[in-house]
């Protein structure tokens, strides 16, 4: 690590704090993006697998040219008229089914699920969660005590019960055991003299392992949850935007329709846009109670990068990218696993991936220090990516979606090498 290096940590850890976080053993210093490609103050570039953030890619030009020109001209909030706004909420709306009909901005994927839960307690009068275990969907109050990847367990609250992430790699249950654990969350909830208002999940369940649920599992989940008075909210800021190749938002693989739906991040390609889609029917209930106004939520710039973003989704046919690249990529690492048995499972679709390290096939036991060991050594050979899971054990997958073959086959070709040293 160079001094400049160590300098920049000692200074950033004095003046943020130790509530902060660094990546990797030896910290990057990143200085431009562009594309799938982060580059660090010594001009080294690394294939980014990890930041799902930079949809399209970092710097996407057509995104850095609408956010420049509309800031150029104009940027306010909502209460005023604006064109960027309403198309927005248009072409947004346009990608689901008809009676999600309504779209309320914001800035993160955190306040599109606060907003979500307000109006869910707001329709169903009641307060009760129903989250799964090991779940991350925010960082306000509210939402870090559903986010059970954080907050410990003797902080939950009582208005909280989690149910397990489905887990297809240990587990032998169907979606009807599943919808068990659910309806028994719900009676603790009920025992506890609280009435349930939502059940709110990744539609792939992504700190959890990156799992995608069950076939029906999300489908019964909803129909439970509002047989007891309550709605289903479909977190869809890490799979949706197509990310999944498959469909462009993560709960269409099974085949219903959530309640609501928040999405962020990716909405905006690094600029600050999230969003709660919701019926219009529930908006008007919950505009009995009180408005609702964001000053930075939806502003006219925040748009125009949302727009963009949809326009290169569609216009460089990304979705199909994410599905042929991503079979590619799921192929290969299937390849590795013949020769690597610490790839213990492969999952996940498009460019939502994961590969669960173990020590023992057999066993399944979790390699956590040889999985620390893989993602550090792919930093030093120039490519960035994560661990995850209850025994961080797991490779996470996001690249952008113009992630290309090329770009799969030199990561494929670094991990054999890196899992064949590693061990």
């Amino acid at each position: 690590m160079s001094a400049d290096t160590s300098t920049m940590i000692e200074r950033r850890r004095n003046l943020l704090g130790s509530a902060y976080r660094l990546f990797y053993a030896e910290p990057v210093h990143i200085v431009r993006g562009e594309g799938v490609w982060l580059f660090d103050a010594d001009g080294k570039q690394y294939l980014d697998m990890y930041n799902n953030v930079p949809h399209v890619g970092h710097c996407h030009p057509r995104v850095v040219e609408a956010i420049s020109k509309q800031l150029r001209i104009l940027n306010t909030h909502t209460r005023y008229l604006h064109e960027n706004v309403i198309e927005l909420a248009e072409r947004l709306t346009g990608k689901f089914a008809a009676e999600l009909d309504n779209v309320m901005f914001s800035c993160t994927g955190s306040e599109a699920n606060e907003l979500a839960l307000r109006i869910a307690r707001a329709v169903s009068g009641g307060t009760g969660v129903v989250v799964t275990d090991f779940a991350y969907h925010g960082n306000t109050k509210a939402i870090y005590e559903i986010s059970t990847e954080d907050i410990p367990q003797d902080e939950i609250p009582d208005y909280v019960v989690t149910v397990p992430s489905p887990d297809t790699y240990r587990d032998e249950f169907g979606a009807e055991d599943y919808a068990k654990q659910v309806r028994e969350a719900i009676e603790k909830l009920r025992s506890r003299g609280i009435q349930p208002a939502a059940f709110v999940i990744d539609t792939i369940i992504s700190s959890g392992g990156v799992i995608t649920p069950p076939a029906r599992y999300l489908k019964n989940a909803a129909e439970i949850i509002r047989a007891a008075g309550g709605l289903f909210v479909a977190d869809e800021v890490q799979p949706g935007f197509a990310r999944t190749g498959e469909h462009f938002w993560g709960y269409e693989a099974d085949d219903f329709v959530p309640d609501i739906v928040t999405v962020g991040k990716p909405m905006g390609n690094g600029h600050p846009l999230a969003a709660t889609i919701v019926r219009s029917d529930f908006v008007d209930e919950f505009s009995k109670h009180a408005n609702y106004f964001n000053t930075f939520g939806g502003n006219p710039v925040s748009c125009a990068a949302g727009l963009a973003v949809l326009d290169v989704v569609e216009q460089e046919n990304l979705q199909n990218n994410a599905l042929t690249v991503g079979r590619h990529l799921g192929d290969g690492l299937t390849a590795l696993a013949a020769t690597h048995e610490a790839i213990g499972d492969i999952r996940g679709s498009g460019f939502f991936k994961a590969v669960e390290l173990v020590s023992d096939r057999e066993t399944k036991t979790p390699a956590r220090e040889l999985t620390a060991k893989v993602v550090n050594t792919l930093r030093s050979r120039g490519i960035l990516t994560g661990s995850i899971g209850p025994h961080d054990n797991i490779l996470k997958l996001r690249p952008a979606m113009v992630f290309s073959q090329e770009n799969a086959d030199f990561f494929l070709e670094v991990l054999d090498d890196v899992l064949g040293t590693a061990q």
